[in-house]
């Protein structure tokens, strides 16, 4: 699929592009990007990236794991922008199986996006601001990068349903991001049967407390990140077709 660039270390970059809007125009191919962590590039994968001509890389992580699993490799021309958006750490191998997993997710996407405000409207202004193809991503490429992917394309007009069927994508990679985890942490039982996953539902209850709350996701960018209507313009001329 031309949504899904395959990488042999990578498991969840995706094109954000082909995407219909609500006045008809499309999101561009090859301008946005999301992933789980390019610490993980090397060797083929490396070279396959520098193909991308991707000028920026925004790295949702707290400062605490890049130190821990390193980032994107230094490149002439790559700019790399670290915006921890997530305050209050949670370890998802350790969830309460017992809970309801995708109300607990939902949860603590909420918690991102009443805590992370500053540096949600940082990097929608990075994206807004970007003539070349950008990246961005967290470990898994699911709950902080889904998040942001969800804002950024509700900003620019597309549909909820293709909101969450993007974010959906990730179940795709499930089977690979349980085997990292299980490698990188060799004596550790994985407590948490919802691991790795991404359904629908997670999104719709995310984007429906937000519109709860604000009256809509476009309402909740301007009344708490601090979003106006020159950024929302600005994003809709770098990302969409004309």
């Amino acid at each position: 699929m031309r949504r899904h660039i395959e990488f042999e270390r990578l498991h969840n970059f995706r094109d954000l592009g082909g995407y219909r809007t609500e006045d008809g125009r499309t999101v561009q191919w090859g301008r946005l990007y999301r992933s789980d962590s390019l610490s993980k590039l090397q060797g083929a994968d490396w070279d396959q990236f520098l193909a991308l001509k991707v000028g920026a890389v925004i790295d949702l992580r707290y400062p605490w794991e890049i130190e821990a699993k390193g980032r994107v490799p230094d490149s002439e021309g790559l700019e790399y922008i670290n915006l921890s958006v997530e305050h209050r750490p949670y370890d998802q191998a350790e969830i309460d199986p017992d809970l309801d997993p995708w109300r607990f997710l939902a949860d603590r996407y909420a918690e991102v996006a009443l805590d992370g405000a500053e540096e949600l409207l940082q990097a929608l202004k990075v994206i807004a601001s970007g003539n070349a193809p950008q990246v961005f991503h967290c470990a898994s490429g699911k709950d902080r990068t889904g998040l942001l992917a969800g804002l950024v394309l509700a900003l620019l007009g597309v549909a909820e349903d293709d909101i969450v069927a993007d974010f959906a994508l990730t179940e795709l990679a499930t089977e690979r991001l349980i085997a990292d985890w299980t490698a990188a942490n060799p004596g550790r039982t994985m407590t948490w049967p919802g691991y790795g996953r991404a359904p629908e539902e997670v999104m719709r209850l995310f984007m429906s407390d937000l519109t709860a709350t604000y009256g809509s996701v476009h309402d909740y960018a301007v009344e708490h990140l601090g979003v106006d209507e020159t950024l929302i313009s600005q994003l809709r001329t770098q990302l969409l077709s004309t």
